[in-house]
């Protein structure tokens, strides 16, 4: 009986490694296992980054609204306390938005909490 040995599925799971590491540079998409852990690591930050996407483009948008609200005399944090008081419940993605292509609609949105927290 010939003997059996684990050869295909060896090489495939090789090269389903190498496949995924295709594009990085030099050893790190030749070499098994520089590839392995290379990728390893770009899957692991893949996974972290996509939680850091949506940190990063909440801070954009306050940062967005602050200063659209600076420009009508009231700071970020009495802009989101009078849309609370008021119980406006638009998001801040929305909000910033708003800012940057509805200049009057903005303005309203501010003259409405200022009412609330002066």
């Amino acid at each position: 009986m010939p003997r059996a040995t684990n050869g295909p599925a060896s090489r495939r799971r090789r090269n389903s490694r190498l496949k995924l590491a295709k594009g990085f540079n030099g050893a790190r998409s030749k070499l098994f296992r520089i590839a392995t852990e290379s990728v390893d690591r770009a899957q692991a930050m893949a996974y972290v980054h996509r939680k850091h996407k949506k940190r990063d483009f909440r801070r954009l948008w306050t940062v967005r609204i602050n200063a659209a609200c600076r420009m009508h005399g009231i700071n970020y944090s009495r802009f989101i306390d009078g849309l609370n008081k008021c119980g406006i419940t638009i998001n801040r993605k929305m909000l910033s938005e708003i800012a940057i292509h509805d200049a009057t609609g903005f303005a309203k949105i501010v003259e409405t909490a200022k009412a609330k927290v002066c």
